[in-house]
């Protein structure tokens, strides 16, 4: 689950080379609502675009995720800085 930005056609790149098959985006425009929505539940993890979101919405989220032991990679939406994220949770799994 990616959370934040618009386009995310370079980091859906980025992400399947990473092995992810199904991708999901929220763009977390509608400030009022994105802190409402609940992460699904065959969500493997969850990517939180910071220069998109709100504090509100970062804390819903990764709360959320902490109670169902989901990882939770925070990153600026840059594909670099996202990669060498995700290179560390990837270290952090084997």
């Amino acid at each position: 689950l990616v959370i934040g930005g618009d386009k995310i056609s370079g980091i859906k790149s980025m992400l399947e080379g990473f092995g992810a098959s199904s991708i999901t985006h929220w763009d977390a425009r509608k400030k009022a609502s994105a802190c409402k929505r609940i992460i699904p539940t065959e969500t493997a993890c969850v990517i939180m675009l910071t220069s998109f979101l709100n504090h509100n919405a970062m804390k819903h989220f990764r709360d959320e995720a902490k109670k169902r032991d989901i990882p939770v990679i925070c990153s600026k939406h840059n594909t670099s800085c996202l990669y060498e994220e995700c290179q560390k949770m990837m270290c952090n799994w084997r």
